[in-house]
């Protein structure tokens, strides 16, 4: 099993930067501009046991996700687990915690490539992939709560 984790410090409120990440709408404003997300379909509002379907496409090869959101506490935690993705295993746990007048936001993930051995190989590029993907999507979160660029 690998991990990954990567947070930031916004100026906000829990319960807003929460929200935001309850509301699936919100995940192609976060989104690198070189992948595109589609939500295939969703039953809102999302809950413990809701499932997510999406297409990812990144360098145009679509690859198709379904989670279910394995865990919420409310303010605080969302964790959504992979039921199909191209990783053999993966969970992800959106970390929010308020600390003095700012909200960390901290991204957590487990996970294990596909392929096995293979896989293992290419597990520093996927970590290097995650680390560019989540360094975006906190940029552009702290853009849109804080209006910093």
């Amino acid at each position: 099993m690998t991990t990954f984790s990567k947070s930031i410090y916004i100026e906000t409120s829990l319960k807003a930067l929460y929200d935001f990440h309850l509301d699936t709408n919100n995940i192609k404003k976060i989104t690198p501009p070189d992948t595109k997300v589609e939500i295939l379909e969703i039953d809102p509002p999302l809950k413990k046991g809701s499932i997510v379907k999406l297409r990812a496409t990144k360098f145009f090869i679509p690859q198709m996700w379904e989670v279910e959101i394995e865990k919420l506490d409310e303010l605080h935690l969302i964790v959504d687990l992979a039921k199909k993705s191209p990783f053999f295993y993966w969970r992800h746990e959106h970390r929010f915690s308020q600390e003095g007048g700012k909200v960390k936001m901290e991204d957590y993930v487990e996970f294990i490539p596909p392929f096995g051995i293979l896989g293992d190989l290419v597990t520093p590029l996927i970590l290097r992939d995650l680390d560019k993907m989540f360094t975006y999507r906190h940029k552009k979160t702290k853009e849109i709560f804080e209006g910093v660029k």
